[in-house]
Parts: C-alpha cells; sequence; structure tokens
C-alpha cells in the first residue's frame, strides 16, 4: 500500500447556510482520528486550521498525551498522537505529505452528500488503487457542514458518500473518518 494520510480540515468549510467559515478545533476529532490513524496503519494525521490560537490547543493536547500526566496513564494515547501535525492550509498538507514521501499525494475528498461536478469513486475501487498505488495519498476529513465546493474540486477524486440502513446521514466526523478508513484499509465493503 502506498503512504496514506488523513487531513481534519477546519477550513475551507461550509456552515449551515453554505457560507465559507472556519470551524474550532475540537478535543474528541484530536484524540479519535488520531486513534483510527493509528489503528488502520497511515503515515500520518494534520489538523488544519489558520487561527494559530487553535494551533497552540492542539499542541497542548498532543503534548499532554505525548509527555504529559497522560503519557504515562495512557501511553497507547500518546503513541497515537505522534501521528498529528497541525497546519494552517490543505496545500500544506500536500507539501508536507510530498516532502515526507518524495512525490505529490493523490488528494481524496470526502462528502456527506454526493457533491455535483467531480469525480466519484467507490469504497472498493479506491481500496484497490490504494492496495496497488505507490503514490501516497490524503484523504480530506470536512468539519462544519462540509468543505467547500472549491476545495473539493481540487481534489484528485471523492470518494462516494457513507450510506447506512436509512435515510439518516449526519455522522460525526470521527465516526465517518473510522468508517472511512476501515471500508479503504480492512476492506469492509460498505454500500
Amino acid at each position: 500500500m502506498s503512504g496514506l494520510y488523513c487531513a481534519l480540515v477546519h477550513h475551507p468549510v461550509r456552515d449551515r447556510e453554505g457560507a465559507e467559515v472556519t470551524t474550532s478545533v475540537t478535543n474528541l476529532d484530536v484524540h479519535d482520528i488520531a486513534r483510527a490513524a493509528r489503528t488502520y496503519g497511515l503515515r500520518g494525521y494534520f489538523v488544519v486550521t489558520p487561527i494559530t490560537a487553535q494551533h497552540a490547543l492542539v499542541e497542548r493536547i498532543v503534548d499532554h498525551w505525548r509527555s504529559g500526566a497522560g503519557a504515562w496513564r495512557v501511553p497507547e494515547r500518546g503513541e497515537a498522537l505522534s501521528l498529528v501535525r497541525v497546519l494552517h492550509s490543505v496545500a500544506a498538507a500536500r507539501a508536507e505529505v510530498a516532502a515526507r514521501e518524495g512525490v505529490e499525494p493523490r488528494v481524496v475528498g470526502t462528502a456527506a452528500r454526493r457533491p455535483a461536478g467531480v469525480e466519484i469513486r467507490s469504497f472498493g475501487d479506491l481500496a484497490v488503487e490504494l492496495a496497488e498505488s505507490a503514490v501516497p495519498h490524503l484523504i480530506l476529513f470536512g468539519t462544519g457542514h462540509g468543505m467547500t465546493a472549491e476545495l473539493l474540486a481540487t481534489c484528485d477524486v471523492v470518494l462516494e458518500p457513507i450510506r447506512g440502513d436509512s435515510d439518516y446521514n449526519h455522522l460525526s466526523v470521527r465516526a465517518a473518518a473510522a468508517i472511512v478508513l476501515d471500508r479503504l484499509v480492512s476492506g469492509g465493503a460498505g454500500r
């Protein structure tokens, strides 16, 4: 499998009315996505926000579990949080993956609803691509009400939305990230 990375995007994302906004970092998202990333063998997890104060918050969370009191209480969490880097933009995340891997990553967008005007890839097809590709991949997960159409348009491909057994589709981003990683890495069939 190629190098696999993910990014939790706090900007540019949409609010309920569709306006471009920047969302706040949440402690649970930092923790839980890091744990999923470590479980599924990702090489890195980027928290993307342009707000400097939010960078300090992420660093404080990570430091607590890597070298603070949390390090001796739950060492496994520190191991997972060692994957976390906080960056100012998706472009910075792309550049970081390219610098680490020596080649530009394929960028995979995610969305709760099928966006118009972009190539949609099934979980099965992307899982095969990941297994056979030497090119690194960066999966973007949006916060708020999803990434902006402009950001999704910059992705090489957008993954099909997660579907359950009902018409309800409002998962937390950390739950969606875990489902996506499971379906792509371990071959979970999905829908």
